[in-house]
């Protein structure tokens, strides 16, 4: 019976693997410019989100992917703070078609590593001594598949589902 589990491992080796190695904060940066003066004025901010996505191979079937997030905050037209991101995480992704391996890398694995992001944001700004910053969630597979008709566009190719969003 032993026999029959170790066929069955033997043939699934080529079968679709997704395996989450590592996650991790990769940079992150809080600045507060005007503070203590957005403190005693009237908090009405405005927010101004970018998110940018890459992914680079660093072995066979072992692959980085960065979620970079940017929050620029104003109140009153003055800067209250900035607050920059990366995110990154290490998967192992082998047996996918060269189209699902981008699919995975450009939308799957920033959905994984987004709540991550989102909570270090949270947890930096409230530290700053401003209001919780709670992120909307993400579309990534919207993102992605938005991106793709931007290439299709004529919009210069980038590798491994790189996504920009402004």
């Amino acid at each position: 019976m032993q026999d029959k589990p170790q066929q069955k491992l033997q043939g699934d080796a080529n079968a679709p693997h997704f395996e989450i190695q590592r996650l991790y904060v990769k940079d992150l940066s809080f600045e507060a410019p005007n503070t203590p003066q957005t403190f005693v004025e009237d908090w009405k901010p405005e927010v101004q989100l970018n998110l940018e996505t890459k992914s680079n191979r660093i072995q066979d079937n072992l692959h980085e992917v960065v979620l970079s997030i940017t929050a620029t905050v104003t109140t009153n037209k003055k800067s209250a703070f900035l607050i920059e991101v990366q995110q990154a995480g290490i998967f192992m992704i082998s047996g996918f078609p060269a189209d699902q391996l981008r699919q995975m890398l450009g939308s799957f694995c920033p959905n994984i590593l987004f709540p991550y992001a989102r909570e270090v944001i949270s947890d930096m700004v409230m530290r700053g001594g401003f209001p919780q910053l709670i992120l909307a969630p993400v579309n990534f597979d919207m993102l992605y598949n938005q991106h793709l008709e931007d290439e299709k566009k004529g919009s210069k190719s980038q590798e491994g589902g790189d996504t920009k969003v402004h």
